[in-house]
């Protein structure tokens, strides 16, 4: 007999088994954060990281220590552990160039690694949303991608909350990448160019 008597097809599987809704997948979102939450106030690590800790990862471990470091930066960009801490310790272990570019080679590998797990998790969840405002940024965004992304990330930088927003907003990872790799270098010179000034209050009890 053909194909359609020999039992359901893979067209009817599909409709058979349920589709995940956006709001679940947003539900499971926050049940992910709040296991690394949980995690991260039982062990302290938050409390433990700082610039010192991360100059200290390159002294010990050298050219490993940016393989760590850029682990460290993705692991500290979900978890919203601002970014200045690992900025600050690259700069006093490396110097203001080569601190820079190992930071802003962080920066792009931890905005990769945020938009693999949340787009994993949360789908595009916030293209279901039906508002006016939502919109039109979606329609910016669609327009112009990459111009969109690289302003964004020359005003926020790696800012986990813009990460998982354009995860969700059902970017496309090429536009994703190229935006940030253009929109990124600026500010990190600047923040780097101006140290001593932006930082002075964090240098002030830096032994």
């Amino acid at each position: 007999g053909d194909l359609h008597s020999r039992g359901p097809g893979l067209h009817s599987l599909m409709e058979v088994s349920p589709t995940i809704t956006p709001a679940r997948k947003l539900l499971y979102l926050a049940g992910f954060f709040l296991i690394l939450f949980v995690l991260v106030e039982s062990t302290g690590l938050r409390s433990r990281l700082s610039p010192q800790e991360i100059r200290t990862l390159f002294w010990d471990y050298h050219w490993w220590g940016v393989g760590l470091f850029c682990l460290a930066f993705s692991a500290g960009n979900l978890l919203y552990i601002p970014g200045w801490i690992f900025l600050v310790g690259a700069v006093f272990a490396l110097g203001k160039e080569w601190g820079g570019l190992v930071t802003l080679t962080a920066g792009v590998v931890s905005s990769i690694v945020s938009y693999g797990i949340i787009r994993g998790i949360g789908g595009d969840a916030l293209r279901s949303l039906n508002h006016r405002w939502a919109d039109r940024v979606f329609a910016h965004l669609d327009d112009r991608p990459v111009l969109s992304v690289a302003l964004l990330r020359l005003m926020f930088q790696t800012l986990p909350i813009l990460n998982y927003a354009l995860a969700l907003a059902n970017v496309r990872f090429r536009h994703y990448l190229l935006g940030t790799v253009l929109g990124l270098p600026t500010p990190i010179f600047l923040y780097c160019y101006f140290f001593e000034i932006v930082f002075k209050q964090v240098l002030d009890h830096f032994p």
